[in-house]
């Protein structure tokens, strides 16, 4: 059975989707909820992989929130073990500092759903695979990540350029949220600090709006989230058989 550390930054950000999909999976999840316990020092040892979710604060807020330096170290640790990595949102911004990636304001606050297309290297990436060109996901971050030297960009957008990426075989950073479902959503609409957000979009989308697209996409998202999580799912897997190979 493996053991999986989940970072977890705020209450409303969790794994959704990924959540049941682990569990039927048989792995163990430990949380850690820096946004309750920002001191927490976290130890990797008799953990297989590493999930690093969204949150609102930036990578550079390490002031307020010193416990992105204890991330940003424990990524790197996890990378330096060769244990699968996945970050969301902040959580890929997080990874992408970790190997040394710049993070920076998005020249465009993305909240709802926008068009991800595939990378060529993306389309013949297991995780990428499933994805046309393009693919409706569902967004909502102001910053983006360059992709760290080393790393494979794996999906673009006209708005972000950088939607995901990949560095080695079992690290991957997406910054779209392939984990919502419609009451997810939902409850992010209805939450005060979010909705602030969207107003300060001055108009260019409505909380009405998303619910529509939200009706018109959902079900797409879902499936791809099924399987774009059951390929990472599936590094495990490849990472035991490497290590029951017999040295030479």
């Amino acid at each position: 059975m493996s053991k999986l550390l989940v970072f977890q930054h705020v209450a409303y950000e969790i794994l959704g989707t990924l959540n049941p999909l682990l569990k039927k999976h048989g792995f163990r999840l430990r949380y850690v909820n820096f946004g309750r316990y920002p001191d927490a020092r976290p130890s990797l040892e008799g953990y297989q992989g590493v999930v690093v979710l969204g949150g609102p604060m930036n990578v550079d807020q390490v002031e307020q929130y010193s416990h992105l330096t204890t991330e940003i170290n424990l990524i790197r640790e996890a990378i330096n073990k060769g244990i699968p990595v996945l970050g969301i949102c902040l959580g890929a911004q997080l990874i992408a500092r970790a190997l040394g990636g710049e993070v920076r304001r998005n020249r465009e606050r993305e909240i709802g759903w926008y068009g991800v297309s595939p990378t060529k290297e993306g389309k013949n990436d297991p995780l990428f695979t499933h994805f046309q060109s393009p693919e409706t996901i569902f967004q909502w971050h102001g910053d983006t990540f360059e992709i760290p030297q080393g790393a494979v960009q794996l999906a673009t957008s006209p708005t972000c350029i950088n939607q995901g990426f990949r560095y080695g075989t079992n690290v991957y950073g997406l910054q779209f949220h392939l984990e919502v479902d419609e009451p997810l959503i939902e409850r992010w609409l209805r939450l005060p600090i979010l909705r602030e957000e969207i107003e300060d979009l001055n108009g260019k989308t409505d909380p009405q709006k998303i619910r529509q697209d939200t009706a018109l996409y959902i079900d797409r998202l879902k499936q791809l989230s099924d399987q774009t999580f059951f390929e990472f799912i599936r590094l495990f897997d490849i990472e035991k058989k490497r290590q029951a190979l017999p040295s030479r």
